[in-house]
Protein backbone atom coordinates (compact mmCIF):
# COMPACT_ATOMS: atom_id res chain seq x y z
CA UNK A 1 0.00 0.00 0.00
CA UNK A 2 1.23 3.81 -0.85
CA UNK A 3 0.31 6.56 0.42
CA UNK A 4 -0.56 9.55 -2.23
CA UNK A 5 1.28 12.42 -0.41
CA UNK A 6 -0.78 15.31 -1.52
CA UNK A 7 1.26 17.33 0.85
CA UNK A 8 3.75 17.03 -1.62
CA UNK A 9 2.60 17.40 -4.47
CA UNK A 10 0.65 20.53 -3.74
CA UNK A 11 4.32 21.59 -2.96
CA UNK A 12 5.69 21.21 -6.27
CA UNK A 13 2.33 23.02 -7.83
CA UNK A 14 2.87 26.09 -5.44
CA UNK A 15 6.35 26.20 -6.63
CA UNK A 16 5.81 26.12 -9.99
CA UNK A 17 3.01 28.71 -9.44
CA UNK A 18 5.00 30.90 -7.92
CA UNK A 19 7.45 31.06 -10.65
CA UNK A 20 4.63 31.97 -13.04
CA UNK A 21 3.82 34.74 -10.72
CA UNK A 22 7.38 36.13 -11.33
CA UNK A 23 7.52 35.90 -14.41
CA UNK A 24 4.13 37.52 -14.78
CA UNK A 25 5.33 40.24 -12.92
CA UNK A 26 8.41 40.92 -14.67
CA UNK A 27 6.08 41.52 -18.13
CA UNK A 28 4.11 43.99 -15.45
CA UNK A 29 1.06 41.85 -14.35
CA UNK A 30 0.43 41.27 -11.01
CA UNK A 31 -1.70 38.31 -10.79
CA UNK A 32 -4.92 38.92 -7.86
CA UNK A 33 -7.19 37.03 -6.44
CA UNK A 34 -10.19 38.33 -4.68
CA UNK A 35 -12.22 35.85 -1.86
CA UNK A 36 -15.68 36.96 -1.10
CA UNK A 37 -17.12 35.51 2.04
CA UNK A 38 -20.52 36.62 2.84
CA UNK A 39 -21.19 33.72 5.91
CA UNK A 40 -20.32 33.53 9.56
CA UNK A 41 -19.36 29.95 8.97
CA UNK A 42 -16.48 29.32 10.84
CA UNK A 43 -15.03 27.00 8.19
CA UNK A 44 -15.69 28.84 5.50
CA UNK A 45 -13.83 31.94 7.03
CA UNK A 46 -10.96 29.31 8.11
CA UNK A 47 -10.85 28.47 4.47
CA UNK A 48 -11.00 31.99 3.14
CA UNK A 49 -7.90 32.72 5.74
CA UNK A 50 -5.85 29.33 3.96
CA UNK A 51 -6.82 30.88 0.91
CA UNK A 52 -5.44 34.44 1.33
CA UNK A 53 -1.97 32.95 3.12
CA UNK A 54 -1.29 30.48 -0.09
CA UNK A 55 -1.97 34.08 -2.11
CA UNK A 56 0.88 35.20 0.21
CA UNK A 57 3.26 32.44 0.04
CA UNK A 58 3.34 32.33 -3.65
CA UNK A 59 4.09 35.90 -4.38
CA UNK A 60 0.57 36.54 -5.74
CA UNK A 61 -1.87 40.01 -4.38
CA UNK A 62 -4.80 38.51 -2.18
CA UNK A 63 -7.63 40.74 -2.06
CA UNK A 64 -10.49 39.73 0.72
CA UNK A 65 -14.25 41.34 0.76
CA UNK A 66 -16.54 40.63 3.74
CA UNK A 67 -20.54 40.82 2.58
CA UNK A 68 -22.49 41.38 5.94
CA UNK A 69 -24.79 38.38 6.42
CA UNK A 70 -27.51 40.80 7.04
CA UNK A 71 -26.69 42.99 3.66
CA UNK A 72 -29.43 42.16 1.20
CA UNK A 73 -28.49 40.27 -1.43
CA UNK A 74 -27.94 42.98 -4.25
CA UNK A 75 -25.15 43.83 -2.12
CA UNK A 76 -23.25 40.78 -2.94
CA UNK A 77 -24.16 41.49 -6.48
CA UNK A 78 -22.64 44.59 -6.70
CA UNK A 79 -19.35 43.51 -5.30
CA UNK A 80 -18.72 40.69 -7.66
CA UNK A 81 -19.94 42.73 -10.17
CA UNK A 82 -17.09 45.49 -8.90
CA UNK A 83 -14.69 42.87 -9.18
CA UNK A 84 -15.47 41.75 -12.58
CA UNK A 85 -14.33 45.44 -13.60
CA UNK A 86 -11.42 45.78 -11.84
CA UNK A 87 -8.99 44.64 -14.30
CA UNK A 88 -6.21 44.14 -11.32
CA UNK A 89 -8.34 41.47 -9.86
CA UNK A 90 -8.18 38.38 -12.02
CA UNK A 91 -9.53 35.72 -10.28
CA UNK A 92 -12.86 35.79 -7.95
CA UNK A 93 -13.72 33.26 -5.69
CA UNK A 94 -16.94 33.43 -3.80
CA UNK A 95 -16.64 31.38 -0.74
CA UNK A 96 -20.04 29.05 -0.36
CA UNK A 97 -22.60 28.64 1.38
CA UNK A 98 -23.59 32.26 1.64
CA UNK A 99 -26.29 33.29 3.55
CA UNK A 100 -30.11 31.88 2.95
CA UNK A 101 -31.30 34.66 1.13
CA UNK A 102 -29.06 35.10 -1.76
CA UNK A 103 -29.36 32.87 -4.25
CA UNK A 104 -26.25 30.69 -5.32
CA UNK A 105 -27.24 30.13 -9.00
CA UNK A 106 -27.31 33.84 -9.83
CA UNK A 107 -23.83 34.28 -7.34
CA UNK A 108 -22.40 31.68 -9.87
CA UNK A 109 -23.70 33.09 -12.81
CA UNK A 110 -22.24 36.76 -12.13
CA UNK A 111 -18.76 35.90 -11.75
CA UNK A 112 -17.22 36.60 -15.09
CA UNK A 113 -16.20 33.48 -16.55
CA UNK A 114 -12.75 34.36 -17.10
CA UNK A 115 -12.15 35.27 -13.78
CA UNK A 116 -14.22 32.02 -12.51
CA UNK A 117 -11.13 30.21 -10.95
CA UNK A 118 -13.49 27.46 -9.36
CA UNK A 119 -14.68 26.78 -12.69
CA UNK A 120 -18.28 26.93 -11.52
CA UNK A 121 -20.39 29.56 -14.26
CA UNK A 122 -22.55 27.49 -16.29
CA UNK A 123 -20.03 28.25 -19.48
CA UNK A 124 -17.17 26.76 -17.85
CA UNK A 125 -19.63 24.17 -17.05
CA UNK A 126 -19.97 23.28 -20.62
CA UNK A 127 -16.70 23.91 -22.12
CA UNK A 128 -15.18 21.07 -19.55
CA UNK A 129 -18.32 18.90 -20.64
CA UNK A 130 -17.75 19.56 -24.34
CA UNK A 131 -14.12 18.68 -23.44
CA UNK A 132 -12.91 22.04 -23.66
CA UNK A 133 -12.36 23.69 -20.27
CA UNK A 134 -11.22 26.96 -19.71
CA UNK A 135 -10.41 25.86 -15.98
CA UNK A 136 -10.97 22.49 -14.51
CA UNK A 137 -13.14 22.76 -10.99
CA UNK A 138 -10.10 22.70 -8.24
CA UNK A 139 -10.53 19.18 -6.42
CA UNK A 140 -11.26 17.14 -9.67
CA UNK A 141 -8.32 19.03 -11.37
CA UNK A 142 -5.91 18.22 -8.54
CA UNK A 143 -7.33 14.54 -8.11
CA UNK A 144 -5.87 14.23 -11.71
CA UNK A 145 -2.83 15.44 -10.54
CA UNK A 146 -2.56 12.65 -7.52
CA UNK A 147 -2.94 9.99 -9.86
CA UNK A 148 -0.46 11.05 -12.14
CA UNK A 149 1.82 11.56 -9.38
CA UNK A 150 1.43 7.74 -8.24
CA UNK A 151 1.78 6.73 -11.57
CA UNK A 152 -1.80 5.63 -11.92
CA UNK A 153 -2.48 6.63 -15.93
CA UNK A 154 -7.22 6.15 -15.71
CA UNK A 155 -6.40 4.61 -19.46
CA UNK A 156 -8.73 2.14 -20.02
CA UNK A 157 -9.19 1.31 -16.22
CA UNK A 158 -12.81 1.17 -14.51
CA UNK A 159 -13.64 4.01 -12.44
CA UNK A 160 -16.15 4.84 -10.46
CA UNK A 161 -16.83 8.24 -8.23
CA UNK A 162 -18.90 8.06 -5.41
CA UNK A 163 -20.99 10.95 -5.58
CA UNK A 164 -22.76 13.02 -7.30
CA UNK A 165 -22.10 16.98 -6.58
CA UNK A 166 -21.53 20.03 -8.83
CA UNK A 167 -18.65 20.36 -7.42
CA UNK A 168 -16.41 17.09 -7.46
CA UNK A 169 -18.89 13.96 -8.75
CA UNK A 170 -20.07 15.48 -11.79
CA UNK A 171 -16.63 17.52 -12.83
CA UNK A 172 -14.96 14.36 -11.83
CA UNK A 173 -16.35 12.12 -13.83
CA UNK A 174 -15.97 14.12 -17.05
CA UNK A 175 -12.59 14.57 -16.68
CA UNK A 176 -12.05 10.44 -16.14
CA UNK A 177 -13.82 9.49 -19.21
CA UNK A 178 -12.74 12.63 -20.67
CA UNK A 179 -10.22 12.16 -24.20
CA UNK A 180 -6.88 13.05 -22.85
CA UNK A 181 -4.34 12.69 -20.53
CA UNK A 182 -5.98 11.86 -17.22
CA UNK A 183 -8.52 10.52 -18.80
CA UNK A 184 -10.18 7.39 -20.96
CA UNK A 185 -11.16 5.80 -18.24
CA UNK A 186 -14.59 3.67 -18.32
CA UNK A 187 -16.52 6.07 -15.23
CA UNK A 188 -19.39 5.04 -13.48
CA UNK A 189 -20.75 7.70 -11.17
CA UNK A 190 -22.82 6.40 -8.20
CA UNK A 191 -24.37 7.67 -5.18
CA UNK A 192 -25.80 6.75 -1.40
CA UNK A 193 -28.49 5.65 -3.03
CA UNK A 194 -27.02 3.42 -5.58
CA UNK A 195 -28.43 0.17 -4.97
CA UNK A 196 -25.38 -2.73 -4.46
CA UNK A 197 -22.85 0.00 -3.97
CA UNK A 198 -20.31 -2.19 -3.21
CA UNK A 199 -20.77 -4.21 -6.45
CA UNK A 200 -19.24 -1.13 -8.56
CA UNK A 201 -16.67 -0.27 -6.00
CA UNK A 202 -15.21 -3.35 -6.17
CA UNK A 203 -14.83 -3.72 -9.74
CA UNK A 204 -12.90 -0.28 -10.22
CA UNK A 205 -9.09 0.17 -10.50
CA UNK A 206 -10.00 3.40 -9.01
CA UNK A 207 -12.72 4.79 -6.11
CA UNK A 208 -13.35 8.91 -5.95
CA UNK A 209 -15.25 8.43 -2.89
CA UNK A 210 -16.97 12.17 -2.64
CA UNK A 211 -20.00 11.55 -1.07
CA UNK A 212 -19.80 13.67 2.33
CA UNK A 213 -20.47 10.07 4.62
CA UNK A 214 -18.00 9.59 7.32
CA UNK A 215 -15.88 6.52 6.66
CA UNK A 216 -18.84 4.99 4.04
CA UNK A 217 -16.64 3.05 1.95
CA UNK A 218 -14.94 -0.04 3.86
CA UNK A 219 -12.45 -2.60 3.13
CA UNK A 220 -15.13 -5.21 1.62
CA UNK A 221 -16.08 -2.50 -1.20
CA UNK A 222 -12.61 -2.33 -2.68
CA UNK A 223 -10.72 -4.43 -4.73
CA UNK A 224 -7.20 -5.81 -3.89
CA UNK A 225 -4.94 -3.48 -5.38
CA UNK A 226 -7.46 -0.69 -6.31
CA UNK A 227 -6.06 2.95 -6.03
CA UNK A 228 -8.76 5.04 -3.78
CA UNK A 229 -8.93 8.90 -3.81
CA UNK A 230 -10.76 9.98 -0.49
CA UNK A 231 -12.36 13.61 -0.78
CA UNK A 232 -14.70 13.51 2.31
CA UNK A 233 -13.36 15.76 4.99
CA UNK A 234 -15.65 15.08 8.13
CA UNK A 235 -15.41 16.07 11.84
CA UNK A 236 -16.94 13.08 14.31
CA UNK A 237 -16.66 12.08 18.13
CA UNK A 238 -14.54 9.65 18.43
CA UNK A 239 -13.41 8.12 22.34
CA UNK A 240 -14.62 11.79 23.07
CA UNK A 241 -12.44 13.48 21.22
CA UNK A 242 -13.32 15.05 17.66
CA UNK A 243 -11.25 14.05 14.87
CA UNK A 244 -11.17 14.81 10.90
CA UNK A 245 -12.01 11.67 8.98
CA UNK A 246 -12.79 10.84 5.42
CA UNK A 247 -15.63 8.95 3.39
CA UNK A 248 -13.15 5.99 3.08
CA UNK A 249 -12.36 3.82 6.36
CA UNK A 250 -8.55 4.57 6.05
CA UNK A 251 -7.43 2.17 8.64
CA UNK A 252 -9.37 -0.74 7.11
CA UNK A 253 -9.15 0.47 3.26
CA UNK A 254 -5.33 0.77 3.05
CA UNK A 255 -4.48 -2.49 4.07
CA UNK A 256 -5.78 -3.42 0.86
CA UNK A 257 -5.31 -0.78 -1.58
CA UNK A 258 -2.61 0.18 -3.71
CA UNK A 259 -2.77 3.63 -3.44
CA UNK A 260 -5.01 6.05 -1.02
CA UNK A 261 -4.75 9.37 -0.07
CA UNK A 262 -5.07 10.33 3.57
CA UNK A 263 -7.07 12.65 5.40
CA UNK A 264 -6.02 14.99 6.04
CA UNK A 265 -2.99 15.03 3.46
CA UNK A 266 -4.52 14.12 0.75
CA UNK A 267 -6.92 15.70 -1.44
CA UNK A 268 -7.72 18.82 0.52
CA UNK A 269 -3.76 20.58 -0.16
CA UNK A 270 -4.52 19.68 -4.08
CA UNK A 271 -8.14 21.85 -4.24
CA UNK A 272 -6.18 24.86 -2.88
CA UNK A 273 -3.11 24.62 -5.25
CA UNK A 274 -5.01 24.46 -8.23
CA UNK A 275 -6.95 27.51 -7.13
CA UNK A 276 -3.46 29.23 -7.43
CA UNK A 277 -2.63 27.27 -10.60
CA UNK A 278 -6.08 28.60 -12.40
CA UNK A 279 -5.42 32.07 -11.08
CA UNK A 280 -2.10 32.42 -12.72
CA UNK A 281 -3.72 30.73 -15.74
CA UNK A 282 -6.15 33.26 -15.99
CA UNK A 283 -4.03 35.97 -15.43
CA UNK A 284 -2.10 34.92 -18.63
CA UNK A 285 -4.64 34.58 -20.96
CA UNK A 286 -6.10 37.86 -19.76
CA UNK A 287 -3.32 39.76 -20.25
CA UNK A 288 -1.64 37.42 -23.48
CA UNK A 289 1.14 37.15 -21.58
CA UNK A 290 2.89 33.11 -21.70
CA UNK A 291 3.69 31.02 -18.77
CA UNK A 292 5.17 27.82 -18.21
CA UNK A 293 2.14 26.57 -16.13
CA UNK A 294 3.34 23.58 -13.38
Amino acid sequence: MTDIDGNAVAAEIRSGVADCVETLQAEGVDPALATVLMSDDPASETYVSMKQNDCEEVGMRGIHVDVDNDAPAEELYDTIDDLNADDGVHGILVQMPVVDHVDTRRVLRSVNPAKDVDGFHPENVGRLVAGNPRFKPCTPHGIQRLLASADVDPEGKEAVVVGRSDIVGKPMANLLFGRGEGGNATTTVCHSRTDDLASHTRRADIVVAAAGIPEFITADMVSEGATVIDVGINRIERDGESTLVGDVDYDEVHEKAGAITPVPGGVGPMTRAMLLYNTVKAASEQHGVEIELP
